[in-house]
């Protein structure tokens, strides 16, 4: 076969299959054709490892040389942990480059492109750039903007409930569900609640998926009201961090470093601002946040314009109850026309349930997010 498409699907699908593993890096995967036959195949495993390419030349050795190489994303051109592919790719005598996707770091994009065709190289750009730009939609933020990229999650009734009014949850949606949605916190690196979901279930926030990763727990706790005899304290299943406000109590800070707990103390008097929290984030290398509190925390994060995708989990179900919590309460938007619009959107049907994914789009004159 010839068809750039078929090797480049192909390249996608091995760095796909990396989700979780890669963070803070990109997921990148790479093919090798000669004459017709791939002589190679690499995928990004780990940050601080050998890259996709890499990996692709060592396995085609000499066959390399005068082949193609598809890769889904631009070649880097600097020195970091590993040496810059570009070269590895001169250096291997292979003779066309096909590129799904530029970096999107404006200071190295194109950079990796100018290398190569300097060389001599036949360069292509664009094939499947949709799909590996979407593929990386985590990546391509942190990247640019230095913060992670935010995912609301939430699990509800037709109705918007996410309990009755007895506070009753267990459960709303399907097991198969709850299962994609271990798979979704395998996937970032952090998860956030609000200390409220913490003194009522007592969660573990953890992903149940063989040979995965617990994400760091973030827990906004305005006074640290946190129990100290609760999950995220005591099981040391995952690294726990709780983001407070000045008002916080000291001596209760002191028990719970003492417990190997990271407390973070944001510049509000009173409250946690969930912008410094995504601001102090990024300045610590997390690269994704799942988003799974309570309706405030929830409503906090979008009225502040900070929520990046939603995935929402429909169960066929209805609650009803003005006193029934819903998944997204606070203040809400005055007008119609102020409600955040979900883009690109997307439904997925898991056994009785529905999976909903889509992307606000927040207008040019909100709060830059």
């Amino acid at each position: 076969m010839t068809d750039h498409s078929f090797y480049m699907d192909l390249a996608l699908q091995n760095a796909k299959a990396m989700k979780g593993q890669t963070d803070p890096n990109p997921l990148v995967g790479s093919v090798i054709v000669n004459d017709n036959h791939i002589v190679g195949i690499g995928t990004h495993l780990k940050a601080g490892e050998p890259h996709a390419e890499i990996h692709a030349i060592r396995m085609a050795g000499e066959k390399a040389k005068g082949g193609t190489i598809y890769v889904t994303l631009e070649p880097c051109s600097h020195h970091g942990r590993t040496g810059p592919c570009a070269v590895a790719i001169k250096e291997a005598g292979i003779k066309k480059v096909v590129i799904a996707t530029l970096d999107p770091n404006p200071v190295v994009s194109g950079n990796g492109v100018k290398i190569l065709e300097e060389a001599g190289i036949e360069v292509t750009i664009g094939v499947r750039e949709e799909e590996a730009r979407k593929m990386n939609e985590v990546f391509n933020k942190f990247i640019v903007e230095k913060k992670p990229f935010v995912t609301l999650k939430a699990g509800t009734t037709l109705d918007g409930k996410i309990a009755t009014h007895s506070l009753d949850s267990k459960w709303i949606t399907s097991a198969a569900s709850r299962q994609d949605v271990h798979q979704l916190r395998n996937e970032n690196m952090a998860i956030l609640v609000g200390v409220n979901t913490i003194i009522e279930d007592d969660p573990e926030l953890t992903a149940r998926i063989p040979n995965g990763r617990n994400p760091i727990r973030i827990i906004l706790d305005s006074t640290l009201r946190i129990p100290m005899d609760s999950k995220v304290v005591t099981d040391k299943l995952a690294e726990t961090w709780v983001f407070t406000s000045q008002k916080a109590d000291e001596e209760k800070e002191k028990l719970l470093s003492s417990q190997g707990i990271k407390i973070f103390r944001t510049s509000g008097s009173h409250r946690v601002d969930v912008k410094e929290v995504v601001e102090t984030l990024g300045e610590q290398l997390i690269s994704s946040v799942l988003i799974e509190g309570g309706g405030s925390v929830h409503a906090s994060f979008l009225e502040n314009y900070l929520i990046d995708k939603a995935v929402l989990y429909f169960a066929p179900k209805l609650v009803g109850g003005k006193d029934a919590p819903t998944f997204l309460e606070g203040t809400g938007f005055a007008k119609m026309a102020d409600a955040v619009e979900l883009t690109d959107t997307d439904i997925i049907k898991i056994g009785q349930d529905f999976k909903f994914i889509g992307y606000p789009r927040y207008e040019k004159g909100d709060i830059e997010h």
